[in-house]
């Protein structure tokens, strides 16, 4: 009787974790988000070595950064199936494996095909890499922390961003953009061998029926996903989640360092460091809102007072075009990256509209609708500069002037504009 007490007693340790691992691995999972944004907006920093290397016009730029989109756009609509199906910790070690992968072949490249292989490879790894973090986040944490957390993670994502902007530029001063690539591959497959060891995709296994586990196929969770797809408010906040990340797609992650350096006329260094107000914004906005909204217990009230205050700071700052100081324009960029980091809220809300078991699901088929802008927007831009070009060449490459930029750049107001509407048609919700 007693050995059998024992045996029991041993089976149930097997289940019994430290009581903030739940949190560990979250932060574990968030640092892999942290390494993809890294590589993410890598070329921003490299936008005039890359153009040389491989002749490329604006357009082309645009063209050679979205082939990370071309693929990790796509991927949100099966990544979230397949999280729900395998869980996080296969697929995040293998993801991250695929960006290391991608940044080697991105280094090595001398031809526009096999650097666009890398890029694609990146965008692969990338797919998993968010939705990975905040499928962790509901196996492990309290469902009241949700929106928190999605801004905890975000803003590790941020601080990744920052990171490249200011560590990229010196070191691609330094060694140069390929060395810079080697030095962001190996460090992918170091991450990739601690994800495997410490991340474990259920902590309440023992817990789960065979009913649950039986629900989790690919039937279920298909027909689960064409089920979002015909609520209206998922296609709301998708739409919602796009403009709002405008601020970072289409601005802070490429083409807002060659904005300053042409429109503020200051060294790319000066402008990396002004473009860290962005990511700092959102690295500080994204918590605080995800708590306040949890708090309140609404997501409609901080989506559409943070979408007001995004669009008249971005008409502010490309329709008026301020001659402001360095510490003013620094505070403008800041608030808003504060203001957009609302954003974070689409997948809290899109995770409530379905069900727990859809979580995976329903987080990446809104992500899926935010990469969407990624994907058109970023050479959009490109093509508005090549369209406004008046003929000049320097080195080999258009130079752009500050009037086509400042032409470009509306596109983020009209986004900003489009949010709020889409906010007034959201229901009053109370969570």
């Amino acid at each position: 009787m007693n050995r059998y007490s024992n045996s029991s007693t041993s089976r149930s340790r097997v289940y019994t974790w430290p009581k903030y691992y739940g949190w560990f691995v979250v932060a574990l999972a968030a640092c892999f988000y942290c390494y993809e944004y890294f590589l993410r907006i890598s070329p921003s920093v490299m936008s005039d070595q890359l153009r040389q290397a491989f002749h490329l016009d604006g357009a082309g730029f645009g063209n050679l950064a979205d082939f990370y989109y071309y693929i990790y756009t796509p991927l949100q609509f099966f990544v979230g199936i397949l999280m729900d199906r395998f869980g996080p910790r296969k697929l995040l070690s293998l993801a991250c494996l695929s960006c290391a992968l991608g940044a080697f072949l991105f280094s090595a490249s001398h031809v526009f095909a096999l650097a666009a292989l890398g890029r694609f490879l990146i965008g692969f790894g990338s797919a998993f890499a968010f939705v990975g973090a905040l499928k962790i986040a509901t196996i492990w944490l309290p469902k009241n922390r949700f929106a928190m957390v999605s801004g905890g993670i975000t803003a590790l994502g941020m601080v990744g961003a920052m990171i490249g902007d200011v560590g990229l530029t010196a070191l691609v001063a330094h060694q140069g953009w390929r060395g810079t690539m080697v030095d962001a591959a190996v460090a992918g497959l170091c991450l990739a061998v601690v994800l495997f060891i410490f991340i474990h995709d259920k902590g309440d296994e023992h817990k789960r029926s065979m009913t649950e586990k039986m629900e989790a196929t690919f039937p279920y969770l298909l027909r689960g996903l064409l089920h979002a797809l015909r609520k209206p408010r998922m296609w709301l906040y998708g739409i919602i989640g796009t403009t709002l990340y405008m601020s970072l797609t289409v601005f802070a992650e490429l083409w807002s360092i060659p904005y300053y350096h042409v429109v503020e006329r200051i060294s790319p260094i000066h402008a990396a460091s002004l473009n860290t107000a962005v990511f700092l914004g959102w690295a500080v906005g994204g918590p605080i809102l995800g708590f306040l909204s949890d708090r309140i217990r609404s997501r409609q009230k901080v989506l559409l007072i943070s979408s007001v205050f995004a669009f008249f700071v971005s008409v502010y700052l490309f329709v008026f075009h301020p001659y402001l100081s360095y510490t003013a324009m620094y505070t403008t960029l800041f608030i808003f990256g504060l203001s957009t980091s609302a954003q974070v809220l689409v997948f809290a809300a899109g995770k409530e509209l379905n069900s727990e078991k859809m979580a995976g699901t329903s987080i990446a088929l809104i992500n899926g609708f935010v990469m969407i802008g990624g994907l058109v927007f970023q050479p959009l831009i490109g093509w508005i500069l090549d369209l406004e070009w008046h003929g000049k060449m320097a080195h080999g490459l258009r130079v752009f002037s500050a009037h086509d930029y400042e032409h470009a750049m509306l596109v983020i107001p009209v986004c900003m504009l489009i949010s709020v509407a889409c906010c007034l048609f959201l229901k009053r919700d109370r969570i």
